[in-house]
């Protein structure tokens, strides 16, 4: 029998954006279609894997003296945001703030377009989770929080996720929700209302089990 060669989890980044709505906080999640490779048919938050692009400055960036890797996990849950949902987080500025717009990527022009400067310390880290030994496909995701209200665009719905909204936070979760994402979305209400561990948890996996690891992460 061949023995199962278990997969090394990949970089990844999500983003989990809260806002005050009309009637109480919400969250902006959306349905992976049934024919995902990756939690199809569950809903989630938008996010995916960390690409070689991600390490580079954006234009427009202000240097806030993040590190290399943090920095491209925090451009990967930007830029996966902006292309599941069409929104892009950062302050507005003057459009001639930005540069010459040369050369830039699509989630840069995104930016330009809409005269909003790409803000990567608007991001908090709340959350870490590994994918199961088990999945052939896996990921070590960060989880990051962000107020929506800096979130500019109008909610574009494509072709990863289906019946993308903001969700009313009081009300009952969708069934078709991982464990997982439940759990991050606590960790990301906790920062929201100032109660967030000093050090991020991380969410993992022994065989079956879900195991939470509080502290320090090691080096």
């Amino acid at each position: 029998m061949t023995e199962r060669r278990i997969v090394r989890p990949r970089d990844a980044a999500s983003l989990i954006l809260l806002r005050e709505g009309k009637s109480g906080l919400e969250v902006l999640i959306g349905r992976r279609g049934a024919g995902a490779r990756f939690m199809p048919g569950r809903y989630v938050f938008p996010g995916g894997r960390v690409t070689a692009s991600d390490s580079r400055a954006w234009e427009g960036e202000s240097d806030e003296g993040e590190v290399a890797p943090f920095l491209a996990l925090k451009h990967a849950a930007l830029r996966e945001t902006f292309e599941e949902t069409g929104l892009v987080v950062g302050r507005s500025v003057n459009r001639l703030a930005l540069g010459n717009g040369e050369a830039l990527s699509p989630v840069e022009q995104a930016y330009r377009a809409r005269g909003v400067a790409p803000a990567p310390d608007l991001l908090r880290l709340v959350g870490r989770a590994i994918t199961p030994t088990s999945s052939p496909i896996r990921f070590h995701a960060r989880f990051f929080v962000a107020d929506g209200a800096h979130a500019m665009g109008d909610i574009v719905h494509g072709e990863e996720l289906e019946d993308l909204r903001w969700h009313p936070i009081d009300d009952a979760f969708p069934r078709m929700m991982q464990n997982v994402t439940k759990f991050m979305l606590r960790c990301a209400l906790e920062a929201w209302q100032g109660k967030a561990p000093a050090h991020p948890p991380l969410y993992w996996h022994l065989g079956e089990r879900s195991l939470v690891r509080h502290g320090r992460p090691a080096r």
